[in-house]
């Protein structure tokens, strides 16, 4: 007979308590590593965002200064008759006025004369023709003008271009930047904020183009989209979320608005170029056919949000309205209606934000084209900050580089501050329920 009393023991198995411990353990260590995924991926995020900004400001900050010139021009009447009023040498007076600072330089050699107009701008004999022009009394004497240098100066007053370049290789020559030196040293040469990004609109000269143009042609493309969208949209949402009846039709259609806010901006605009350029025969380049077209990518998103707004709301507040007597219009205008507008609000905000960075349909319908001063009206041709800088960064000029860094920077300023409205409505206005 076998004795079992010093048999060996076999494995003490766990006790209930020990377990749930052993498993609130993994938990714990499961919950900390997804919270150590989800900082890390917030912490890319914020890196990438940062490296983006950062790149832009390193190249684009440059812009935001322009270096100007400030001389005395004589206004001779000999270059500048008055009986020829607009047309004369104004160039010619500009250029004979900067050779008297540079001492040395022979102007009567058409190379050196060419050089040294070749320092201003050339905007600035048509500065200096409207000055003229509005004031014919000045033919005879003597102005002050402070007036922008060319792009390359301006990048060599900014350290764009390098001076330990090979002359062959840098668009200013040698004795151009002794020109330059010379005039930096009389105090002739300044650098202040530039005013004419924001003043002039395009041009082919990088140290005349602004973004004018292209701020008032936004302004009118988002206007049309706002006047179109904004009604019809909340209108669709709330005939579909308390008025239509639920069946296969209004199922049909809110699959189908769901599908619309998804499809890509591209498409939008070949609809634009084919219904509203190839069929009414709208304007290309116009503003009004962009809003159009912005408002047709903006209304699936507003209908969205409106009903999403409207859902929001609780039940109590249509019954109370009901049980009060209250017809179903008044229920819904009076009552639902305006506890849903900060939710609303905030969704055509961030519609009107995402339809200003859209580039695609408007090159489509034309809005890229090159135009030297801003839209009086909806209906004439004009660029949008996206188009101008998909312009300007296609230009093989240097000068555009910082611009278009610049130009970046400021649609970003305004996404940035569109959204911080929309923030700000929804926090100021939402009630809690």
């Amino acid at each position: 007979m076998t004795d079992i009393t010093n048999a060996p023991a076999g494995p003490r198995k766990a006790t209930s308590t020990e377990l749930v411990a052993a498993s609130l353990k993994r938990r714990r260590r499961k919950q900390m590593r997804l919270q150590w995924i989800g900082l890390g991926a917030i912490s890319i995020a914020f890196l990438m965002l940062f490296i983006l900004v950062a790149s832009l400001v390193s190249t684009g900050w440059q812009a935001f200064t322009q270096t100007h010139l400030t001389l005395e021009v004589y206004v001779d009447p000999e270059e500048i008759p008055e009986e020829r009023l607009p047309r004369g040498g104004f160039d010619d007076a500009l250029a004979a006025s900067l050779g008297q600072m540079l001492p040395g330089v022979d102007m009567s050699d058409r190379a050196t004369a060419r050089a040294v107009e070749g320092i201003l701008s050339n905007g600035a004999q048509f500065e200096l023709r409207d000055r003229v022009v509005s004031d014919p009394s000045l033919i005879g004497q003597s102005v002050t003008m402070t007036v922008p240098v060319s792009d390359p100066y301006d990048q060599l007053n900014k350290g764009l271009i390098e001076r330990a370049t090979p002359e062959v290789n840098r668009r200013v020559k040698d004795n151009e930047i002794a020109w330059f030196d010379t005039l930096a040293e009389n105090g002739a040469i300044s650098k202040p904020f530039n005013f004419g990004l924001f003043a002039n609109a395009d041009s082919r000269f990088p140290e005349l183009a602004g973004l004018k143009g292209a701020l008032v042609g936004s302004f009118w493309a988002l206007l049309t989209c706002f006047v179109i969208s904004f009604p019809l949209g909340i209108g669709a949402a709330i005939y579909l979320e308390e008025f239509a009846p639920k069946n296969k039709l209004s199922d049909f259609i809110e699959v189908n608005i769901n599908n619309l806010a998804a499809v890509p901006s591209v498409v939008f605009g070949l609809l634009a170029l084919a219904v509203f350029i190839g069929w009414f025969g709208l304007p290309r380049s116009a503003p009004f056919v962009g809003g159009l077209t912005l408002a047709l990518m903006t209304m699936p998103t507003i209908i969205i949000a409106t009903r999403a707004a409207l859902k929001a709301v609780p039940p109590s507040i249509r019954e109370a309205a009901l049980g009060l007597g209250a017809s179903k219009q008044q229920v819904v205008f009076q009552h639902v209606l305006p506890l849903a507008m900060p939710g609303i609000l905030t969704g055509t905000i961030i519609g009107l934000a995402q339809a200003l960075g859209e580039t695609a349909p408007l090159l489509l319908i034309g809005m890229n084209a090159f135009i030297t001063s801003a839209a009086s009206s909806p209906f004439d041709s004009s660029t949008a900050l996206p188009t101008q800088i998909f312009i300007w960064a296609d230009s093989p000029e240097r000068g555009f580089v910082s611009r278009t860094s610049a130009a970046i920077l400021v649609l970003l300023g305004f996404l940035v501050m569109m959204n911080a409205v929309a923030i700000y409505l929804r926090q100021k206005f939402e009630r809690k329920w």
